[in-house]
């Protein structure tokens, strides 16, 4: 199994980008617990919701690995919630990080804010770019502190797309069994 997050500032282009490489190579998609929770709830988060939003996330995660499918794709993971839980709050359960590092992810694409516009949706809080940019740097620091792997997705919407596709496709030729996954999925693209 390689498991693929998608991680970054809001209105970078990660739930989007998400749906079509699930549709291009398959594998289970596992969306943003978050979206869900405040839709739910019908209000902002509060620091009391951190600890409820983290285990969210992290029981759709586990439900998805049990399946064990030859692509796992996060959209968004843990570190999601414990910056932005740093980002409104200056604080983060400790625990989260800790279930964070104890995890295995193959590769992270990280979604900078530049080259798109940012998309009010009525979740989203961070209209400025400086505060997009800030919330990417402490993405890219938290991944390079812990020697996690990674790959910058940036541009239009059009070379965000093409890039993903291609790190997947790397991502993919590292393993013999889903070599053949994407083997056959590209068959079918040619051949539809």
């Amino acid at each position: 199994m390689k498991v693929l997050v998608l991680t970054g500032p809001e209105s970078s282009g990660k739930s989007w980008l998400c749906a079509a490489i699930h549709k291009r190579f398959g594998g289970v998609l596992v969306d943003e617990y978050v979206r869900h929770f405040i839709d739910e709830q019908g209000r902002d988060t509060v620091y009391d919701d951190i600890t409820a939003i983290a285990q969210g996330q992290l029981d759709r995660e586990d439900a998805a690995r049990a399946t064990k499918p030859a692509l796992l794709i996060l959209d968004t993971h843990l570190l999601s919630n414990m910056l932005w839980s740093r980002t409104l709050f200056g604080d983060c359960p400790q625990w989260i990080e800790q279930q964070l590092l104890k995890r295995h992810y193959d590769l992270h694409l990280l979604l900078s804010p530049e080259g798109v516009e940012w998309i009010g949706d009525g979740q989203r809080c961070q209209p400025e770019l400086a505060e997009r940019q800030a919330f990417f740097s402490a993405s890219r620091q938290w991944l390079d502190q812990h020697a996690q792997r990674y790959e910058v997705i940036e541009g239009d919407w059009q070379q965000r797309h093409d890039q993903a596709m291609a790190a997947v496709s790397r991502l993919l030729s590292t393993s013999p069994d889903l070599v053949l996954v994407q083997q056959a999925v590209e068959g079918r693209a040619r051949n539809p």
